[in-house]
């Protein structure tokens, strides 16, 4: 599956964006859906998860309450809706699709489909 992530900008605190990754060459449904970031000299972090297997979604505690991730199967798309945004959310942000189990769903290693990171930047 090759995915495609869009949404990033430049927003000031407490806005809000959506990012999108679309899928293409296989339909999401039966992929398991995470987003990470990377910000500057730091290594990539865990965001949020869409499984498979259950259907519910996981979020790191950094994001919970502010940030929400959901599929959109007419679209073949996983959106991630950033609300409350602050300076620390700064990076870029990646998709990507695999079938962790559940216990390494937030592990980048889980996953073997990746698309392009988009830059999300919150100013104070």
């Amino acid at each position: 599956v090759q995915l495609q992530a869009s949404g990033g900008g430049l927003v000031q605190a407490g806005e809000s964006l959506r990012l999108t990754c679309a899928a293409s060459g296989s339909t999401f449904s039966t992929y398991t859906v995470g987003w990470f970031r990377q910000a500057p000299g730091k290594e990539r972090e865990f965001v949020a998860a869409s499984a498979v297997q259950n259907m519910h979604t996981y979020y790191d505690d950094s994001v919970k309450g502010r940030f929400t991730i959901s599929r959109d199967k007419a679209k073949n798309a996983v959106n991630l809706q950033m609300n409350s945004l602050r300076p620390e959310d700064t990076a870029v942000y990646s998709c990507a699709a695999g079938r962790p189990i559940i216990s390494m769903i937030s592990r980048s290693s889980a996953y073997y489909s990746w698309g392009q990171g988009t830059q999300v930047t919150v100013s104070s």
